[in-house]
């Protein structure tokens, strides 16, 4: 006799495609809200281009909000199910669980949009921009912490809401106080640099942008996270630095208050020169270089040496990148009109030699 499968009885059929049916039809309801709110702010971004908050919204809210408004929608129409106690309490965590990240997710990309109007109000790429890299530095600290709070909080609240977890919670709550000694001693140099992140973004002796010169070399500040500095090498290496590295150790802020800079280029040229007719080349040069910020050209005869005079000229532009192209580009122009003036004044090495007091005899050298 051949297997047959055992008939659904007709209630449980009607109970099965009423739960479908309103679990289909709330996640339905919450994907055409998500399609009418973001339409109508698509509509208004389309009339009006420049306005940044709709914008932003649009462009970080889109993708969480297709998830969020269909869980919200079915969060609402659950208890109208026909689900059996166990079987409700089941869907219930399930829906909690999922609202409770999209929400976050939600939380998260709003970070995101507060972000891009601050950035649209105050802009790091200006000449000037010593108060936009202090706001900067403290909004990306602030923006990675209130990240880093939002998505514990969420895992939290997932977590006690099985009561299993609150019952392994309350029994690690009443071994806290030794637990937290043995974390302490574990991550001593993470919360080091934690504390440091704290201390930098709000004492701020490094800021977003700022030149600096660690370990011989220069780059600028390209990214600061809870335990690290990112600095960007002028050929385009990255230099990784922990935090607290900037706290016990001594480092170059060339932009900590402004980012004008004196810009140095050292000659080597005989003693014959004429370091008027120099100085007033370097003024010539200088008067005519669009880098040069009218501040300070000056050319001091700085040192005399065995062979040679030190000349120094100190010129000064808006920042370190305009002062170094302007320090190359002096350095060039003087040594060129040295060689093409004054060639005789180059370092040179002179042969005195002396004759001698016994007058020269024919025939006193044999051979």
């Amino acid at each position: 006799m051949p297997f047959q499968l055992p008939d659904l009885l007709p209630d449980q059929v009607e109970t099965l495609l009423r739960t479908l049916g309103i679990v289909a039809g709330s996640l339905l309801a919450g994907w055409l809200l998500k399609v009418a709110v973001f339409g109508v702010l698509a509509a208004y971004v389309r009339r009006e281009p420049a306005t940044l908050l709709a914008s932003s919204v649009l462009r970080h809210l889109r993708q969480p909000s297709a998830w969020f408004f269909p869980v919200l929608v079915l969060s609402f129409v659950l208890p109208l199910t026909d689900l059996q106690d166990r079987a409700l309490e089941v869907a219930r965590r399930f829906v909690e669980t999922a609202l409770l990240t999209t929400f976050a997710w939600g939380l998260v990309k709003t970070v995101d949009v507060v972000q891009d109007l601050v950035q649209r109000h105050y802009h790091i790429n200006g000449e000037d921009n010593l108060r936009v890299r202090k706001l900067f530095t403290q909004l990306q600290f602030v923006k990675k912490l209130t990240v880093s709070l939002i998505i514990f909080v969420a895992i939290a609240l997932i977590l006690m809401s099985f009561a299993t977890v609150r019952k392994i919670g309350t029994g690690l709550l009443t071994s806290a106080g030794i637990a937290s000694v043995i974390v302490g001693f574990a991550a001593q140099r993470s919360i080091g640099n934690l504390l440091a992140g704290f201390q930098i973004a709000f004492t701020q002796p490094i800021r977003l942008d700022d030149v600096l010169v660690v370990e011989g070399e220069w780059g600028r500040v390209e990214e600061i996270t809870f335990t690290y500095v990112v600095l960007r090498i002028w050929d385009e290496r990255r230099l990784v630095l922990p935090l607290n590295y900037f706290i016990e150790k001594p480092f170059q802020n060339w932009t900590r208050t402004t980012a004008q800079l004196l810009g140095t280029v050292f000659l080597y040229t005989d003693y014959t020169l004429p370091v008027e007719a120099v100085r007033a080349e370097l003024q010539r040069v200088v008067a005519a270089h669009p880098l040069w910020d009218q501040r300070v050209c000056v050319l001091q005869v700085t040192d005399s040496k065995e062979r040679t005079i030190e000349l120094r000229c100190l010129v000064s532009a808006a920042n370190s990148s305009q002062a170094f192209d302007l320090r190359c580009a002096v350095r060039e122009q003087l040594i060129g009109f040295i060689q093409q003036y004054y060639p005789q004044c180059l370092p040179k090495t002179r042969t005195l030699t002396e004759p001698t007091d016994q007058p020269f005899t024919p025939g006193s050298v044999e051979g």
